[in-house]
């Protein structure tokens, strides 16, 4: 892995202790020893710079040892860059968060709010349309089917979104035709909402997803393992999970992703490596530009990483912690107390399913990434490795 933009330093010329970074890397490795994941990769940069990597374990159950640029599912880590390409349309004038759905998605148009009563939907028509600044801060009203028990959760889960057996607007059409949890606006609900988002962006810019994000973010960016599918040519680079059993009973993956998909899911769908997710988290910390490489105007990336919840939303989800809102497309720390890991107030961040997780802290001038397949462990794995990054900081 080569990240020329980011030069490579000792941890203490940056403010970070050595000694407890080794802790970090003891602590980590004893959650291989214990199984909780064939392997994993880590990184810490601050002030522009690279302070820390450590690669533990095994790519994959059995295989060789993690390697430098091993590719992994990164699942919901790929909401936030799908997101920064929605805003470099709203920098062109193409795109509005006011947008309602419906103005790219008619279907969208007759969408109700379910109201369950006795086992039954009452449907009604909601309060506001769905908008553009909803999808992008999960206040649409929709939700991911493995995330309840109502008739509307199972009713998504049964609607099998994130299939490939039918087309993209197949699947907006019958996403739009599962009843809203509650009207726009009122809520946060982690939901499809990032894949109505994917569809719009495809539809404004007259291009595939893919085509789009390599062109605005992983080419100029230099993110060439960056992908909606891994080629055969590296495969042998693709970390793996002890087991894919409970990501596919949620249907949350239904591919093996080495292939090129019928249909490139914008919440989920995406592959990538350390050194690619380091760029992208570089031009964030960057506000927006990373090596001569604008992507964003620093007043898009401090609206992005803002808070657009407020007092007025309400979080319905345990996926928003305690302490945090929600910007366009990252939870953002509010405030110290509550979370129940360390932190900074203004960091900003979110994670993937696998268990891999990142976090931009413009106060200590700082990013971290952990990257790893264990889906049953990936909360745990997370909350560590913040933990013990935090506790290294001088």
């Amino acid at each position: 892995m080569t990240l020329s933009v980011l030069p490579e330093v000792s941890p203490e010329s940056v403010g970070l202790n050595p000694e407890r970074l080794a802790r970090l890397s003891a602590v980590m490795a004893r959650q291989v020893e214990d199984r909780k994941a064939p392997g994993l990769s880590l990184l810490i940069a601050r002030h522009g710079k690279i302070a820390y990597r450590d690669f533990i374990g095994l790519l994959r159950p059995g295989g060789p040892p993690m390697a430098e640029d091993a590719i992994f599912r990164i699942y919901s880590m790929t909401k936030p860059i799908v997101s920064v390409a929605a805003m470099t349309l709203v920098e062109e004038g193409r795109l509005l968060l006011s947008d309602p759905a419906a103005k790219y998605l008619p279907t969208f148009a007759e969408t109700k709010v379910g109201v369950e009563r006795n086992g039954e939907i009452e449907l009604k028509p909601p309060e506001r349309p769905v908008t553009v600044l909803d999808l992008m801060r999960h206040t649409s009203g929709l939700t991911y089917g493995f995330l309840g028990l109502t008739r509307i959760h199972r009713m998504t889960h049964e609607a099998h979104i994130l299939s490939q057996d039918r087309s993209m607007d197949e699947h907006m059409s019958v996403l739009a035709g599962v009843p809203l949890l509650r009207s726009p606006g009122l809520a946060w609900e982690y939901s499809h909402s990032t894949d109505v988002l994917g569809r719009i962006v495809e539809i404004v810019a007259k291009m595939s997803l893919g085509q789009l994000l390599a062109e605005r973010i992983f080419a100029p960016l230099g993110m060439e393992d960056t992908a909606f599918h891994t080629p055969t040519t590296k495969v042998h680079r693709r970390a793996e999970p002890f087991s894919m059993d409970s990501t596919h009973a949620a249907n949350v993956d239904t591919v093996d992703a080495t292939a090129p998909p019928r249909n490139e899911f914008a919440g989920t769908g995406l592959v990538s490596t350390l050194g690619d997710y380091a760029r992208f988290s570089a031009m964030l910390l960057g506000r927006g530009a990373l090596g001569g490489v604008r992507i964003l105007s620093p007043r898009v990336v401090d609206a992005m990483t803002t808070d657009h919840l407020g007092a007025r939303v309400i979080g319905q989800s345990p996926l928003l912690e305690p302490g945090h809102g929600f910007g366009l497309g990252f939870a953002v720390r509010l405030e110290l107390g509550g979370p129940t890991a360390l932190g900074s107030v203004g960091e900003y961040k979110w994670g993937g399913w696998a268990g891999t997780g990142f976090w931009i802290s413009p106060r200590d001038s700082m990013f971290a990434i952990l990257m790893v397949q264990a889906p049953d462990f990936r909360d745990n794995l997370r909350e560590i490795f913040r933990n013990l990054v935090y506790a290294a900081l001088d």
